[in-house]
């Protein structure tokens, strides 16, 4: 029994890719306890499950408040995410209990970056329409005009955040014949001489851009930033493209933007909510393609967070360093 008794307790609350479950079991040093579902855990049973727990695995859809770490109890040591982003994690209620916080940045960036640009010429070339005119019988003699969009040869683009996604995002789009690439952010970026980028103001690089990429972390500054002054200033040819967050985005406005001609595209992997709503407004638009927040939706890249997840998860329980810990 003595062996029983020292396992730590730990909730994981989601069905996880095998790759970082193994990890944990073969640890030998967790008494694991799984949501096992590919649907979030309902709130109540968050809150059960959750206590008396030293580690706790989550997913960006779990709000991880004052009310979770204290129906937890005193014995939490570590929050492991398996995301980049964790604007679902009450920092400073976390930072209070002294409670150490694992994430996974950097083994997305590729992946996500991938579909950035993939959603990008889908929005600009108008994928999904000529998809969907060849289902329903639309497809008919060649017109010049027809299902023209926009390209990237000798365009502007402009990245709004240039951390490690919006580089990689900027390195995949240049050898399309980009001509010049507007950054905005905190400050300039040591990374953006290898894309050429140009550091600008914000209202610069959406009047100037013919594409907008948005891949900035979601915080109060930047929490609805997108909106009707933001649109009004964008060019009537310009696509804009948002894989951050969707609340970086005020989706009214996107929606008058977009339905009254003032942009001329846009295409989200991010909303508000999510799932978004099958009868919301946006869907209605030939103009809008909206993806399901899949930006790191490949084997290998989620196979190796699920990993990360766990490593970081049991370096918190022994304390040791964690492969990539989020400082608070």
């Amino acid at each position: 029994m003595q062996g029983a008794q020292q396992l730590m307790k730990v909730f994981v609350t989601r069905r996880i890719p095998q790759e970082g479950m193994k990890i944990l079991k073969q640890a030998g040093i967790c008494n694991l306890s799984v949501w096992d579902s590919d649907e979030p855990v309902p709130r109540a049973e968050l809150l059960k499950s959750v206590s008396g727990a030293h580690g706790l695995v989550c997913l960006l859809s779990d709000r991880i408040d004052a009310e979770v770490l204290d129906a937890a109890g005193p014995n939490l040591k570590v929050i492991s995410t398996m995301s980049v982003g964790f604007d679902h994690l009450s920092m400073d209620e976390i930072k209070k209990r002294g409670i150490r916080i694992g994430y996974t940045p950097d083994v997305l960036t590729d992946a996500t970056a991938e579909l950035t640009v993939a959603l990008l010429l889908a929005t600009a070339r108008r994928l999904p329409e000529g998809v969907q005119e060849v289902k329903s019988g639309g497809w008919s003699t060649w017109k010049p005009l027809w299902l023209c969009g926009y390209g990237l040869s000798g365009s502007t683009v402009g990245v709004i955040g240039l951390g490690r996604i919006g580089l990689a995002i900027a390195r995949r789009l240049m050898p399309f014949g980009v001509k010049r690439l507007l950054y905005t952010g905190r400050g300039t970026k040591p990374g953006a001489k290898e894309v050429e980028g140009e550091f600008v103001p914000l209202d610069t690089l959406v009047s100037e851009s013919d594409f907008i990429v948005v891949s900035c972390a979601l915080t109060p500054d930047t929490q609805g930033m997108c909106n009707k002054a933001f649109f009004s200033k964008m060019k009537n040819t310009g696509v804009f493209i948002n894989t951050s967050r969707g609340a970086v985005v005020n989706q009214e406005d996107l929606h008058e933007a977009l339905s009254s001609g003032q942009i001329a595209a846009a295409g989200l992997d991010v909303t508000t909510p999510e799932p978004l709503p099958t009868d919301h407004p946006l869907l209605t638009l030939n103009n809008c393609v909206v993806l399901p927040h899949i930006g790191s939706a490949t084997y290998a890249t989620r196979g190796i967070m699920a990993e990360l997840t766990a490593n970081n998860l049991l370096a918190g329980l022994t304390g040791a360093a964690m492969p990539t810990e989020l400082k608070l």
